[in-house]
């Protein structure tokens, strides 16, 4: 692909990957059950392992209607909690006649809520009610127009009479199950949607992909015309009722929250002072694992803009002893997710009794840390601030942005009033700089990680690209490469450099940046940071790999 002066977003990140987990845990062992948004239409979606699992979510979000990825296996009594008012079926990988294929929990069928099936769950519709499926004779996979069937259809209002979509199954109904009717058709599928009178719908396509134009209309007809569900999931709605929720369950109590620069943070700090206002104490906590200047720049920012009560710990000697000779990344997530509550139970102990500790955790980062009760999901790692955590704390814990996307994140920091250098600044990993010094973190590496990492940073903004890609930054790696340096032999380390577009963080591409950019970076690197001798560019997308390296 040519490579121009402007940034290509591929639309690879719109149409998926390889699905993400689609756990979504309740309280861990020993904590309190976690928060979500209540009073408020709800959908689920059950999880038979699609790629696109997470998008549809997001696209229902994007309607304005809240919903949670749910595996198929649930338990009936979770569901019930969120009083949902429909389900959304996703695709998979099986074929629903096979031995052991995910089956389609009874409870669905009995609570008699509306059904959207999507591909593998419109196939499982039709297998569970009574009708045939059987291997495709032409199977459909990519691009395909569709034609709605008269009479049409609620969920098809508002459409053209033919759309296109984007189809991805090898198996086909082959015979519709009773009280169903062929709603649409393509080529090579007579049943490319069937529904019945009762608000159960199959699509054989995926709305949910930005290769289907007209699908995130299609989810809205489901949504509005057919759920009957109120576009009431706003971030003022939700930032409303997270300070009533916060206020109700802190009480009298006091909170100390941590900070660590980013947005997540900063958000979740601005929703609990206004919740419980001087009873919250801010924590910045210097773990040795920041990018040049963070700290500062950081604190700068919570005091001037944010008027918050910020206490500054340097905990750098007591992060770097615990991490001295550990290689490997999942034994460095748990430390530092450990050692954060230590120092954060030591200030506690300073300020007098304290309760709560808020903290920024995120929707993906409770997706990708716990592994699913469905046999389809494994955990994909742990994130320092959810399966790195003790068992036991000392503290309850106030998640306010549990059940967000980053990017809703983002619309509810705007409606706060966060400045913009807080609220669009890249994601930065909670275990910071270790997860990026890939082995063993020491002084000396992560000194030469933050001067590349700099160097990546700042002409990124030069270029005007910093708002324009998800992250940028470096990644010293555990190699050692020949060079030549003034003509003579060098044997050094080599840096490589990841910079990706995203949405949210739970499917990614790399990111076509133009040559010269690339070629400044790795000339400046080599040239102004001793013991690095060579450069390499990240081309991997997620999945198969994940943004960061560990």
């Amino acid at each position: 692909m040519a490579v121009s002066g402007d940034l290509e977003v591929s639309t690879y990140l719109e149409i998926g990957g390889a699905r993400a987990q689609s756990e979504v845990p309740g309280a861990r062992p020993g904590a309190p059950a976690p928060q979500r948004p209540t009073r408020r239409d709800t959908v689920v979606v059950l999880d038979f392992g699609s790629q696109y699992s997470q998008l549809i979510a997001r696209r229902v979000r994007e309607c304005n209607v809240y919903c949670e990825l749910l595996p198929y296996d649930v338990d009936e009594a979770r569901v019930r909690t969120l009083n949902p008012r429909g389900f959304i079926l996703s695709g998979g990988p099986a074929s629903v006649y096979e031995p052991g294929a995910p089956g389609l929990p009874a409870f669905v069928l009995r609570m008699g809520l509306p059904i959207l099936g999507i591909c593998y769950g419109m196939q499982l519709l039709a297998h569970e009610l009574g009708g045939a499926v059987a291997p495709s004779a032409k199977r459909e996979y990519g691009h395909a127009v569709v034609s709605a069937d008269p009479p049409l259809a609620p969920i098809f209002e508002g459409l053209p009479e033919s759309f296109p979509v984007w189809m991805s199954h090898g198996d086909a109904i082959t015979e519709l199950p009773p009280g169903f009717r062929a709603l649409a058709h393509s080529d090579n599928s007579p049943l490319a949607a069937m529904g019945n009178e009762r608000g159960w719908i199959g699509l054989q396509f995926h709305p949910e992909v930005a290769h289907t134009p007209n699908g995130k209309q299609l989810l809205a007809n489901f949504l509005y015309k057919v759920c009957g569900c109120e576009p009431t999931w706003t971030p003022s709605s939700y930032i409303d009722e997270a300070v009533a929720d916060i206020r109700a369950r802190v009480g009298e109590g006091r909170v100390i929250c941590a900070l660590s620069g980013g947005v997540d943070s900063a958000v979740t700090a601005t929703l609990v002072s206004r919740a419980v206002g001087d009873q919250l104490t801010c924590i910045f906590v210097n773990n040795g694992l920041l990018r040049r200047d963070e700290a500062e720049r950081s604190l700068d920012a919570f005091r001037r803009h944010l008027r918050l009560d910020v206490r500054y710990v340097d905990a750098t000697d007591r992060f770097l002893s615990r991490l001295a000779g550990v290689v490997d990344p999942e034994e460095k997530r748990k430390i530092i997710g450990d050692e954060f509550i230590q120092v954060f139970a030591d200030e506690a102990r300073k300020l007098g009794r304290i309760d709560f500790l808020a903290q920024g955790t995120l929707y993906p980062d409770v997706i990708e840390s716990t592994s699913a009760e469905t046999k389809a999901a494994q955990r994909i790692k742990t994130h320092h601030n959810v399966g790195g955590l003790p068992a036991v704390m000392p503290f309850k814990l106030i998640e306010p942005l549990r059940y967000l996307f980053k990017d809703e994140v983002r619309r509810v920091g705007a409606e706060l009033g966060l400045p913009e250098e807080v609220l669009w600044r890249q994601p930065f990993p909670g275990p910071g700089l270790a997860i990026r010094v890939l082995g063993e973190v020491t002084r000396e590496r992560l000194e030469m990680l933050r001067a590349a990492d700099w160097i990546v940073v700042n002409e990124i903004k030069r270029a005007g690209l910093y708002h324009r890609v998800w992250q940028s930054f470096a990644v010293l790696t555990p190699l050692r490469t020949v060079g030549v340096m003034g003509d003579g032999r060098t044997y050094a380390h080599v840096v490589a450099v990841r910079i990706v577009q995203s949405d949210d963080g739970m499917t990614a591409d790399w990111a076509r940046v133009p040559y010269d950019l690339l070629a400044r970076i790795s000339t400046r690197i080599v040239n102004e940071v001793p013991g690095i001798n060579r450069v390499v560019y990240d081309i991997s997308s997620k999945p198969p790999s994940t943004i960061e390296w560990e």
